[in-house]
């Protein structure tokens, strides 16, 4: 028997000991008194006046108080025992559960995140069973997640190394020439691991709530519009058309403006490696009651049903995309996207009839209505 299984019975048996002696006390004192007088209304048809002896009846009264005694000292004694088997009792159905509870989380602490607690009937235990239940499956799933990120770093690492070790030994073996075209490959790719690396811990801080936002009032018309100029000679080069429409009423709000610069930059450029030669990329800035709405719209590959919330995955793919090559991005850009908008207060949505269809995501921040904020122009 543990110390609080001991506790336990020990408290059940000391009220049961209190309770019998209080009971004792009061009828030592009172039982005698209360005899003597029912004697004398028995013996006198009434009670006997002042200075009346014990009487007769002294021998009686004492042989009473002891018959009362010993009835009190045995009724404690069995009450004691009593109290001990119901106090071993209550502590087994409470230290049981508790027993439980201890080993599972022993358990989970040692990494085994599966354990599970049985819920018994008593409603506090019940509680505390069901809250362990859940910080285990809590950790299980981010300790898949922790793997599932391992597994995609790797994954996403592993390509352009082998592209930079590929050409860095056929250099070196007189294979390749040390030519400033495969030099730029070998800076291309360590730049994607640089920008690999770069958003990993933007959405490391981002998923943890650290992502540092530098916000000020400002018109989000030209945050928008800039950013998605920048990009147009890439869709150019592409054989797009790239339309920029944020309309001529001001649509204020409190952003990080560099921020909502890397969402626009993120969605105009997928867009575009979505998007075969002869379509376009619309980008529009509107306002909603209380939100302003960013949308970025092509006419592209488009998304199926099941894909319009998975692209918001880390290193998620959508399946037979053609632009899923080297220049396809660090596969992480709507992830982090979707946490900086989350992060002003608004949310970022994918939407699509169907594969082949084009697909438009729109983004929602709050609006500062009535406001007309300084034009804050985006960074590179």
């Amino acid at each position: 028997m543990n110390r609080l299984s001991s506790r336990l019975v020990l408290s059940h048996v000391l009220v049961a000991v209190l309770g019998a002696l209080a009971t004792f006390l009061i009828v030592r004192q009172l039982a005698p008194a209360l005899f003597d007088e029912t004697l004398r209304r028995t013996q006198t048809g009434g009670p006997r006046g002042p200075g009346s002896g014990p009487g007769p009846n002294a021998g009686l009264r004492e042989q009473f108080a002891t018959a009362v005694d010993q009835a009190l000292l045995t009724g404690a004694l069995i009450g004691a025992g009593v109290a001990a088997l119901v106090g071993i009792l209550a502590a087994w159905r409470l230290i049981r559960p508790l027993g439980s509870v201890r080993r599972a989380t022993r358990q989970i602490a040692e990494g085994r995140y599966d354990t599970t607690v049985a819920v018994p009937k008593e409603a506090e235990l019940a509680d505390l069973a069901n809250d362990v239940n859940s910080l285990g499956r809590s950790l299980a799933e981010t300790e898949a997640r922790r793997v599932r990120l391992l597994g995609e770093v790797a994954h996403e690492l592993r390509t352009p190394l082998t592209v930079i070790d590929g050409y860095v030994e056929g250099m070196l073996d007189q294979v390749l020439p040390t030519d400033a075209g495969s030099l730029g490959q070998v800076l291309d790719e360590s730049r994607r691991l640089r920008r690999l690396a770069d958003d990993l811990s933007t959405l490391s801080r981002a998923e943890e709530g650290r992502l540092e936002l530098k916000r000020g009032t400002a018109d989000v018309r030209p945050v928008v519009a800039a950013a998605a100029e920048r990009l147009r000679p890439q869709a150019q080069d592409a054989g797009l058309t790239l339309r920029v429409d944020c309309g001529a009423v001001p649509l204020v709000a409190d952003i990080d403006a560099d921020r909502i610069s890397q969402v626009v930059t993120n969605l105009v450029g997928n867009a575009i490696r979505a998007t075969p030669a002869g379509g376009s990329v619309a980008v529009a800035c509107t306002g909603a009651d209380a939100w302003v709405v960013l949308e970025v719209a092509d006419t592209g590959e488009g998304l199926a049903p099941a894909d319009l919330d998975r692209v918001f995955e880390r290193f998620y793919r959508v399946p037979g995309r053609a632009g899923a090559g080297q220049d396809s991005g660090t596969g992480i850009g709507l992830t982090i996207s979707r946490e900086i908008i989350r992060g002003h207060g608004g949310d970022l949505v994918a939407a699509s009839a169907g594969p082949g269809a084009g697909a438009v995501f729109t983004a929602r921040l709050p609006r500062i209505a009535g406001a007309s904020g300084p034009a804050v122009p985006a960074t590179a």
